[in-house]
């Protein structure tokens, strides 16, 4: 009867955690950044959820919504006013930017860990659940809320690797995570994309964050070990591991040099991406031996340096 109850506490919370740590690891695996204001986020939806049904007298449901919400309004404010001018300065060696990134979002989980508690205390905020009441499965009486916690974070998980790997969208994302030099040679704005990824990220962080002070709490002391929990996570798990599902690069290659006559008419067609199969391997090769590379099937600098040569001479 134990065992049980450690089982299903134990997927309760590791759907949970799993869901707070997928965020920060589409969020290296896509633009290269780790947030470690990745706790501050997901405690602030908590606090958001349970101020508005607590404060403003909200439902459940709109105070979830709240919680949300101000997750992905953080998440953007975390990009535009501390990672997007970090990795824009001119007056920062690109070799240092990774590390002015780091510092610019721990600072900044520090102020509004600061500001929560300054707002709200350190005491624990708990998110009235959604779901009420108690279920029993295999004759151990467990709460809905976590059951309702669980299949949320797996759904979730779930619609987001459906976004991934099957809408043209997610392919553009996957292909940014994999070669955003490429990207932007198909007319691709990178910007666009970590935007979106940016927004995703805060969705899922505010989901996780409110699910979290539903399920166990929160309080301002929960921001670093949130952060060092899901940082574990990802690394355990292998960082960016949730866009390995699919190893893709674009087939610009393989349009190229199915037209012989005019390999700038075929770029205009060219389809964007999705994987790197043997036979894109293949038709890398038959690329560089066209224009006198070294043919050896894989992207290098000159052969990327010969495709916007093309580019330009177009």
């Amino acid at each position: 009867m134990r065992t049980f109850q450690i089982l299903i506490d134990g997927f309760a919370i590791s759907a949970l955690y799993a869901l707070g740590a997928t965020g920060f690891t589409l969020i290296f695996g896509v633009s290269g950044v780790l947030n470690l204001s990745h706790g501050a986020i997901m405690v602030t939806a908590a606090v958001a959820a349970w101020a508005a049904a607590s404060v403003l007298h909200m439902d459940t449901y709109s105070g979830a919504l709240v919680g949300v919400a101000v997750a992905l309004i953080i998440s953007f404010a975390t990009y535009f006013a501390v990672v997007k001018p970090i990795q824009n300065s001119r007056r920062i060696p690109n070799e240092e930017k990774e590390i002015f990134v780091l510092t610019g979002t721990l600072l900044w989980g520090i102020m509004i860990q600061e500001l929560i508690a300054y707002f709200f205390t350190n005491n624990a905020k708990t998110v009235l659940p959604i779901v009420e009441g108690v279920i029993e499965i295999l004759g151990v009486r467990t709460p809905r809320n976590e059951i309702f916690t669980a299949v949320v974070c797996c759904l979730v998980i779930a619609l987001l690797w459906l976004l991934v790997n099957r809408t043209r969208t997610g392919k553009a994302v996957l292909a940014a995570s994999m070669n955003p030099r490429g990207v932007t040679l198909l007319g691709l704005e990178l910007t666009r994309i970590y935007v979106l990824v940016w927004g995703i990220y805060g969705i899922l962080a505010g989901i996780a964050g409110v699910l979290l002070g539903m399920f166990l709490g929160v309080s301002s002391y929960s921001v670093g070990p949130l952060t060092a929990s899901a940082f574990s996570i990802v690394v355990l798990g292998g960082l960016g591991s949730v866009l390995k599902a699919s190893p893709a690069l674009f087939r610009i290659f393989k349009t190229i040099s199915d037209r012989h006559d005019d390999p700038m008419i075929a770029l205009e067609n060219v389809e964007k991406v999705l994987y790197y199969s043997d036979a894109t391997k293949e038709r890398v090769s038959a690329f560089q031996k066209r224009y006198g590379l070294h043919v050896d099937g894989l992207v290098g600098d000159k052969t990327w340096s010969k495709v916007e040569e093309l580019l330009k001479g177009k």
